[in-house]
């Protein structure tokens, strides 16, 4: 708790022959009141205004407080100890099988459990990581064990390890911590993740679903959701539902389709013999590796392809679709279509086609009568014209010469 202390400091008296030295400082003079006005700002400032706000100038008011809010601080780490929170992870039970695992076959280990994070896998986050591994330190050191394991009987065998293998699952956690928390090898461990291999395999089959009757949004949407981790692109669009509309089901396939997918086949690479120093053997495997790796991306590829038929087939949203289609068609032609023309039928087309070729031959009659008629008159008014010329000729033969 804070306190106001008071010192008895008696300053000597400067001689009468004292004289200050010359100032060199850049600075401005002292004020001539020998104080200066001080601006209300910086953290000093708001510390003031805190202490004179909020605990009205008292420094145990302001000691109450902060321990009062170390205690809440602390009660919101769930344990009340101010320890730091453990985040749920790291205490899964530990089976026999898992505990007896062999550091040398360490390409065959599930990482995920051996630190406890078989719930979480790769949605651990690196906090989770880090906190699962620490306590499996804890827990499997071998200096710890062997503090905790019981005194032999012999004098033989005083401070001898009698249990060879109490640091074998220790350094499996090791190797499964430098596994996870190194980015490009936890994405080569997830590639091939042990749990994802094995609800690979229990995906249905077509003939599954005609023996079992089984349901089809119920067998294929956790399937996707589990092949939706390996996508370059997210979100990744779920199934959905049988209500989808037809422009949902369609981006759904087509996102499967061209499935851009990062999974690679590294860590089932062949090891290079250890102590081999010949350059040809390292780069003969080296290139049985990267072919056997391109034939499983092209397997992973082919059985990906092969799983979205499989699921467009069965799919009952197409026949749906297809129906609605149908009947979309059929009613435009019988003119039910909403704000469109008013369809003929066939017959109707035929009886106003053979209408419309009599009214044109009737024209075409009509026209060629008024030609004739045309003709005629034009004929005769030639005639009459003709006619008059000639008795007009024949009047001025006629007349008797003057």
């Amino acid at each position: 708790m804070a306190s106001v202390q008071h010192l008895s400091v008696v300053t000597p008296v400067l001689p009468s022959s004292y004289s200050p030295a010359a100032s060199t400082s850049r600075l401005s003079p002292p004020h001539p009141a020998g104080h200066r006005s001080l601006l209300p700002v910086g953290p000093a400032y708001l510390n003031h205004l805190k202490l004179a706000l909020h605990h009205s100038h008292s420094f145990d008011a302001l000691d109450k407080h902060l321990a009062e809010e170390q205690e809440r601080l602390r009660s919101l780490n769930g344990d009340g100890n101010g320890q730091e929170d453990d985040l749920g992870v790291g205490d899964e039970p530990e089976s026999e099988e898992l505990l007896s695992l062999d550091p040398k076959e360490w390409k065959k280990h599930d990482y995920y459990a051996v630190l406890g994070l078989s719930h979480l896998r790769y949605k651990a986050t690196p906090e989770q990581i880090k906190i699962a591994h620490r306590k499996k330190v804890l827990k499997h050191h071998p200096d710890k064990k062997a503090s905790s394991a019981p005194q032999p009987t012999s004098a033989f065998l005083a401070g001898v390890n009698q249990n060879t293998n109490d640091d074998a699952f220790f350094k499996c956690i090791q190797k499964a911590h430098e596994v996870l928390t190194n980015s490009e090898k936890r994405r080569q461990f997830d590639s091939v993740d042990p749990d994802f291999i094995e609800q690979e395999e229990e995906i249905p089959t077509a003939s599954d679903f005609k023996k079992k009757d089984l349901d089809f949004f119920k067998a294929f949407t956790p399937v996707f959701e589990l092949h939706s981790r390996f996508s370059r692109k997210q979100p990744v669009p779920g199934l959905g539902g049988v209500d989808a509309s037809k422009e949902e089901v369609e981006g759904f396939y087509d996102f499967w389709y061209n499935f851009d997918s990062w999974r690679s086949f590294e860590w089932w690479d062949k090891e290079v013999n250890e102590g081999s120093d010949n350059r040809d053997d390292k780069r003969y495997t080296e290139k049985k590796n990267k072919t056997e790796r391109a034939r499983r991306k092209k397997e992973d590829t082919a059985k990906l392809r092969a799983l979205v038929d499989l699921t467009l087939s069965l799919d009952p949203r197409i026949k749906r679709i297809k129906q609605e289609e149908k009947a979309a068609r059929e009613a435009k032609k019988r003119g039910a279509a909403p704000n469109g023309p008013v369809k003929k039928t066939k017959q109707q087309e035929e009886e106003e086609k053979k209408r419309v070729e009599e009214e044109a031959k009737k024209k075409e009659e009509e026209e060629k009568v008024a030609r004739a008629e045309a003709k005629k008159a034009k004929a005769a008014a030639a005639n009459a014209a003709k006619k008059a010329r000639r008795q007009a000729r024949n009047a001025g033969d006629d007349a008797p010469a003057v």
